[in-house]
């Protein structure tokens, strides 16, 4: 029997993470810079096709929302059964395929291409601490004027703040990050989860979706 997500998320344990979450549809923060997108620019074709970067792809739910949405995707994450997920994707049609590149590789080892969107959905927090402040670094600086960011942080109430491994944001500290950005959409969430083996997990995440100024 599968465990929450969270569970497996918390342990770093991707492949059963990709397993607990397989068949979910897109975040809802990618779907709003979708939506923010159209609503600047025509639909994209293939032959003019912009490129987007998810960040932690994981099995591809946001990976492939994009790819119906007509971006060249750079899809990468730091596990290799993801590549070996997308790549077994249904939903991906053959005509879409050419759009599709994977890189495996960690978030301190990134060299981020420019790019009109980036998605870091529920990613950005399993960056280690020391290397935090280069990847964002390097999401602000891949993005144009008028780019778009969506994803999420975590914050400094969350259960997991106490682990060395994760980065976590005060909300102070979260405005700071995004002053390079007109906010579009951001939501604090802070708040207790579901109760698993006696535990509770408190959640506190900023849902956030952003222009580049």
């Amino acid at each position: 029997m599968l465990k929450p997500a969270h569970i497996y998320a918390e342990h770093r344990d991707w492949p059963g993470y990709f397993q607990a979450v397989a068949g979910k549809g897109p975040r809802e923060t990618l779907i709003a810079a979708l939506s923010e997108f159209a609503r600047r620019s025509p639909h994209p074709t293939p032959s003019e096709s912009p490129l987007a970067i998810d960040l932690g792809c994981g099995e591809g739910r946001d990976t492939v929302e994009l790819l119906r949405h007509g971006f060249t995707v750079l899809a990468i994450d730091s596990h290799p059964q993801a590549a070996q997920l997308l790549a077994a994707r249904a939903d991906i049609p053959a005509d879409m395929r050419p759009r599709l590149r994977f890189t495996q590789a960690a978030f301190e080892s990134l060299q981020l291409p420019p790019a009109a969107l980036i998605n870091a959905s529920f990613a950005l927090p399993f960056c280690p601490p020391r290397h935090f402040a280069a990847l964002w670094q390097q999401i602000t600086t891949s993005l144009p004027r008028g780019g778009l960011f969506c994803g999420q942080l975590f914050g400094d109430k969350d259960s997991w703040a106490t682990l060395p491994d994760r980065s976590h944001q005060t909300r102070a500290q979260v405005n700071t990050l995004l002053e390079p950005f007109n906010v579009l959409d951001l939501k604090e969430e802070d708040k207790p989860g579901q109760e698993f083996d006696g535990k509770i997990k408190h959640w506190h995440i900023y849902h956030i979706v952003a222009s580049k100024h």
